[in-house]
């Protein structure tokens, strides 16, 4: 059974810092595509970073890139995501997602296991 756990989510100032990770279990980081998304209330998630298998990083959001890094230990099977000059607009619940069923382990897989979201709250 896949569970994904967040943690890194918090109350930070504008310009602040935060490092999330998600620690997985019942599958291996190296193995399957990840992804982190965000939902900000009265608006759509949307994906922020991802990662496939073969350690490939895409950013979807034009407005993290160059603030937001994501990166992976695959030895303590832990996904992360560095955020740096965090902006109010910032503010979300954010997501880890993974992609285990998919053989091509891309960024086009369907994210089928999900964590339960971690806070990240930005003060202006």
């Amino acid at each position: 059974q896949v569970q994904l756990v967040e943690s890194g989510g918090g109350l930070v100032q504008a310009g602040g810092s935060l490092r999330l990770s998600c620690t997985a279990s019942g599958l291996r980081t190296a193995d399957v595509a990840m992804a982190w998304f965000r939902q900000a209330p009265g608006k759509e998630r949307e994906r922020v970073s991802c990662i496939t298998r073969s350690g490939g990083i895409m950013v979807y959001i034009d407005s993290v890139k160059g603030r937001f890094t994501l990166s992976r230990d695959n030895s303590k099977n832990t996904l992360y995501l560095q955020m740096n000059s965090l902006k109010p607009e910032d503010t979300a619940m954010y997501y880890c997602a993974a992609a285990p069923t998919s053989f091509r382990g891309d960024c086009g897989s369907q994210f089928t296991d999900w964590g339960q979201g971690t806070q990240v709250t930005v003060s202006s």
